[in-house]
């Protein structure tokens, strides 16, 4: 995965947060004009065909085509707008001209000062003719969050609204050590490698 192009700990954090991931995901910066994205990672190539010297610097909206849902592009921004995680599927485009079932998530982050720094995307593919597979993942995803107990649910929650261990420690009461075991502890039980996954299902599961 290429680097960003900003040396500090916040930007760290996000090249770990999407460079392990299994899951095309994305960071864009929406502090640039356009919002554009500033890190991809390898799985995000390999699902749309693009390179990523062809991916950084561009909005999102490049995936767009002929008949992709204006609604539903119109909910993305304005859950961008609004700084809220938001999981939609959207008829995208590869770069060949393929089109594909898109289930788009988009969650923001936030840096120690509480300042909106970057936001997550993230991409699955659906595969034609799959069984309802949205609804299967949101089942299986609250089903997973149903079974944690109410502390693990409110750390998985600040986690989804793009809080750092500090923040959330600070808006429960907890030290920043605990907080951190309870995200070791949701990321064993709800099979989730990185946080990225972990913010998708918990996004996933409606939270």
């Amino acid at each position: 995965m290429a680097s960003l192009t900003h040396e500090n700990p916040t930007m760290e954090r996000l090249t770990r947060l999407v460079y392990d991931s299994p899951i095309a995901s994305v960071v864009s910066d929406p502090r640039q004009p356009d919002n554009p994205i500033v890190a991809c990672n390898d799985a995000f190539c390999e699902l749309t065909g693009y390179p990523r010297e062809d991916v950084i610097g561009r909005n999102c909206r490049f995936l767009s085509g002929p008949a992709t849902e204006p609604w539903l592009s119109q909910q993305i921004s304005r859950s961008v707008r609004e700084h809220k995680p938001i999981l939609v599927e959207i008829l995208n485009y590869k770069r060949d001209g393929t089109p594909f079932r898109n289930a788009v998530l988009v969650a923001p982050l936030y840096d120690e000062d509480d300042e909106l720094v970057y936001f997550l995307g993230s991409q699955i593919e659906i595969e034609a003719g799959s069984p309802t597979p949205s609804s299967m993942r949101r089942m299986k995803a609250a089903e997973l969050v149903k079974s944690l107990s109410q502390r693990q649910w409110q750390v998985l929650k600040l986690v989804a609204s793009g809080l750092l261990n500090k923040q959330i420690a600070g808006e429960l009461g907890l030290s920043e050590k605990t907080v951190k075991m309870h995200r070791a502890i949701l990321m064993d039980r709800l099979g989730t490698p990185t946080t990225a996954d972990m913010i998708r299902l918990a996004v996933e599961a409606g939270l």
